[in-house]
């Protein structure tokens, strides 16, 4: 588990404890939605129905993968 720095809407600076496994696959996920990690973060903060920021990301990527996998599937039929 690791800590990292990050900044929310722009302004509000914070971090977050992720396996860096969670961490890589966030920045991947941003990448591929051609935006900043801090605006993915942003917008899973401002969605999030969980207290834990860092519970809300590791939960954001993984429902995110299974709905990538969930379509790759349904391709595949």
């Amino acid at each position: 588990m690791q800590k990292f720095s990050v900044v929310i809407a722009g302004k509000h600076y914070t971090s977050i404890s992720l396996e860096e496994e969670f961490y890589r696959q966030l920045n991947i996920l941003a990448l591929e939605q051609h935006r900043p990690i801090n605006d993915l973060i942003t917008e899973v903060d401002k969605t999030r129905t969980i207290p834990n920021l860092s519970s809300a990301l590791r939960l954001y990527v993984l429902r995110t993968l299974l709905q990538k996998l969930e379509k790759k599937e349904e391709l595949s039929d």
